[in-house]
């Protein structure tokens, strides 16, 4: 089911062992655009650093009591890559980032989520990212940034 990000916006964000913030922005690739990141607001939670959710971690969006599920947690979170708040999201984090994950590389095929056309959540799958430095350009857009932009 699509959703705008405008609609999810202050969505509460719940991992497997509590909340850890709402829902403040999205990523999204403008080649393929696809969502690559939630940007969660943690509060006072981890202040200093922006937390970004890859939608491998989404597990569900409840409209009704304006939630998302998300399959990590908070530990986990509070141990991953951290990425301060006033930097871009650089190759070298990325490849952390899905490192300590264990997720698939996007980036690392033809198709919207890498080497698959669609996410696949069969981790037997997945392998290393085999592009170079050059062929990678994250694409990366803010939905707060292109919701100013005029047609």
């Amino acid at each position: 089911m699509l959703n705008k990000a405008k609609t999810l916006k202050g969505y509460t964000l719940k991992s497997l062992d509590g909340e850890i913030g709402k829902v403040n922005e999205f990523y999204f690739d403008d080649q393929h655009w696809a969502i690559r990141y939630l940007v969660a607001d943690t509060g006072d939670w981890l202040t200093g650093r922006q937390v970004l959710i890859s939608p491998y971690a989404l597990i569900a969006v409840i409209k009704e009591e304006q939630h998302i599920e998300i399959k990590l947690t908070k530990k986990q979170i509070e141990d991953s890559p951290s990425l301060n708040s006033d930097k871009p999201v650089s190759r070298q984090f990325e490849e952390d980032y899905y490192g300590y994950y264990g997720w698939p590389m996007y980036w690392d095929g033809p198709y919207m989520w890498g080497s698959y056309p669609y996410i696949v959540l069969d981790s037997g799958k997945w392998r290393e990212s085999t592009l170079g430095e050059k062929a990678w350009d994250p694409h990366l857009r803010s939905t707060h940034e292109v919701s100013s932009y005029n047609i």
